[in-house]
Formats: C-alpha cells, sequence, structure tokens
C-alpha cells in the first residue's frame, strides 16, 4: 500500500469538492467540539463560509482516486489595514485521522499563505481541550498570544479556554 502522504494530493477546491467535504465537515461541527459554529449548521450556509471568495482559497487533500481525506481554508484574518495577517481553519475527515493530513495541510497553507504574502497568521479560536490541534500547531511555529477564558461552551467538558494562536511568516 503506498505512504498516504505520499499518494495524498493537495489543490485547490473546486465546487465539485463539496460533495466530499460537506459529510465531515457536518460532522465535525455538529459534534460542537472544536470549531465556533453553529452546531446545526445548514449546508448552504456551510458551502459559504467554507468555499470562501477571493482573495481567500479553500484546497482539499486528496487521494489518487479523488476521495477528500481534508480541506482547509486560507483567508485575511481582517480587512484593510489587518489584511496582511492571515487566518485559516482546517477539517480533516475521521477516516483520515491520525495520518499526517492535518499537518500536510498545514504546512501547504503556510507556504500558500507566504506566497499570497501574508507576513503572519493568526488562529482566532483555537479550542483548548482540543490538544491535537494546539499540539500540531505549537509544532508547526505558531504560540499562545492570548487566552479568552471559558470562550467555548464544550457539549461534555463545560466552558474551555479558546487560545488565540500566532506565527510570523
Amino acid at each position: 500500500m503506498p505512504d498516504m502522504l505520499t499518494a495524498m494530493e493537495i489543490r485547490f477546491a473546486t465546487a465539485d469538492d463539496w460533495p466530499g467535504i460537506w459529510p465531515f465537515l457536518r460532522e465535525i461541527v455538529s459534534a460542537g467540539e472544536t470549531y465556533t459554529w453553529p452546531r446545526d449548521v445548514d449546508e448552504a450556509r456551510a458551502r459559504q463560509m467554507w468555499l470562501v471568495p477571493p482573495p481567500g482559497r479553500t484546497v482539499v487533500a486528496v487521494d489518487p482516486d479523488g476521495t477528500v481525506l481534508g480541506s482547509a481554508k486560507l483567508t485575511p484574518n481582517q480587512l484593510g489595514p489587518g489584511d496582511h495577517v492571515a487566518n485559516a481553519s482546517f477539517m480533516v475527515a475521521g477516516r483520515a485521522a491520525g495520518r499526517g493530513i492535518g499537518r500536510a495541510l498545514g504546512m501547504s497553507v503556510l507556504d500558500l499563505a507566504r506566497a499570497d504574502g501574508y507576513r503572519a497568521m493568526q488562529f482566532n479560536a483555537v479550542v483548548a481541550s482540543n490538544t491535537r490541534a494546539v499540539g500540531l500547531w505549537r509544532s508547526l511555529g505558531f504560540e499562545v498570544v492570548g487566552r479568552i477564558p471559558a470562550g467555548f461552551h464544550h457539549p461534555s467538558e463545560g466552558y474551555v479556554d479558546l487560545l488565540v494562536m500566532y506565527q510570523r511568516l
């Protein structure tokens, strides 16, 4: 069996990728453990929020048969004078978790942000109890620059902190 990461491709998403993104996006968001989106977000709204217009970009990680394994979106964190700082969001299909897809997407989006001329990347709301994500972002050079105490209502852990993470590019 080929190595998952060498066989995987990361490319810009198209409208045709949405049917592969929506099932795992819906599962992740409805779980309410890692995203600040409404847990009952409908498909039309989720598509609008994830397949971002320029200057934003959405990418997908796909296996050789085209199955979407994960996705990320890259946008300016703010408008106007703050648009030199990027923001990004990432999701990996549950069936593909633990295979390095999130790391590959993270590295790819950081490279894309640099190529697009962003000077930094900021994550506004990393759920502190999402230790895998926090560890991944730290390993890719992000640091915690802020903490919102009890900023996220986790369905089983109650109120947990949200982290603001940052990396100069």
